[in-house]
Formats: C-alpha cells, structure tokens, sequence
C-alpha cells in the first residue's frame, strides 16, 4: 500500500515537473500552465520550510 501511495506521488511530481517543461517552452495549453504555477508555488513552499527549519536547528545547536 506504502509503494502505491509513493507511486502516485512520484507520478504527480513528474507530471508537475512536466508541465513546467512545456509552459517554458510557451507552447502550453491553459490548464498545464495552471499545473506548472501549483508546482511553483508548491516547491518555493516547501523550500522556505526547509530553510526555516535549518535555521532553526542552527539555533538550537547553540545550547
């Protein structure tokens, strides 16, 4: 069941990482633009929280 759901994770990160690729290119319809802007976002999230959290294990590390 876990090799299932990391499947499905995975394919909707390429597919993600796909759409990027083709909204790059310019030639992109409509709704893989709007997948490419989800990836976007979803990645400056997810790198924010990993340098919030770097910092603050930095801080901590001080102790």
């Amino acid at each position: 069941m876990l090799i299932l759901i990391l499947s499905v994770v995975l394919l909707l990160a390429l597919g993600g990482i796909v759409c990027v690729y083709w909204t790059a290119r310019g030639d992109a319809p409509r709704w893989a633009r709007g997948v490419a802007r989800t990836t976007d976002v979803a990645s400056d999230m997810l790198l924010r929280a990993d340098k919030s959290n770097s910092q603050n294990d930095n801080n901590t590390d001080n102790g």
